[in-house]
């Protein structure tokens, strides 16, 4: 049986549709668990609300990259302290894993940029401190899976660490509907979050900024 379909959830905005503009300057992409095989048990509702959640964050990320603002995979390694990220990628997108069209379409590129993290928040015991601050990174838009777990924790860090926070409503997914509308509804009004949907997200440059990111790039980076 499908999930049920998700709710709308409320923006900062009042609730009604309005076009965002995201700063490109000081801006980064969060892609938080997305490589991820999602082989426990259970899984399948959560499955079947991240595949097309995949697509939807796939263009955002296309959009986002176009206009020069950095893509950072906030990855768990799921225990395999021998493993790096490639071996992620590929146990993730491969044929067993259930999890493996959302790990195929989100697929990381060369030119992105990835945090491995040991618990629930892409801050705890990680170098993402220090990648933010070397690209200068004054706000983040967080999206993926999931909305009540990993994507919350690393909101309210980001949040203590006063950065700026969107968190496209329609680019986050938990177990259940009701846990991410949860979720979300923390990121909102807890932590001041803009919850505009990724569709409504649009992104300015600056003519002092150029139109691709900076040139700094993780040689660790893995390729499409």
């Amino acid at each position: 049986m499908s999930p049920p379909a998700s709710r709308p959830v409320p923006s900062r905005t009042g609730g009604r549709d309005r076009h965002v503009t995201v700063p490109v300057p000081g801006s980064a992409l969060l892609l938080i668990d997305v490589i991820n095989d999602l082989a426990f048990e259970g899984s399948e509702p959560l499955v079947r609300q991240a595949e097309p959640m995949a697509a939807r964050l796939a263009a955002l990320k296309r959009r986002a990259t176009r206009a020069g603002v950095p893509a950072i995979y906030v990855n768990d390694n799921f225990g395999q302290w021998r493993s790096d990220f490639r071996w992620t990628v590929a146990h993730c997108t491969a044929r067993p894993s259930p999890g493996r069209r959302v790990s195929q379409r989100l697929r990381p590129t060369a030119r992105d940029y990835f945090v491995l993290k040991p618990k629930h928040s892409g801050f705890f015991d990680t170098t993402l401190d220090t990648l933010l601050a070397t690209l200068r990174i004054r706000r983040v838009i967080l999206t993926g899976i999931a909305g009540n777990i990993c994507v919350l924790f690393t909101a309210n860090d980001a949040y203590m660490r006063e950065l700026g926070l969107f968190a496209p409503a329609d680019c986050i997914v938990s177990n259940t509907v009701e846990d991410n509308e949860h979720a979300l509804r923390q990121i909102g009004s807890v932590l001041k979050g803009n919850l505009t949907p990724s569709t409504d997200l649009g992104f300015r440059t600056s003519r002092r900024t150029p139109a691709r990111a900076r040139s700094i790039r993780l040689r660790s980076a893995t390729r499409a």
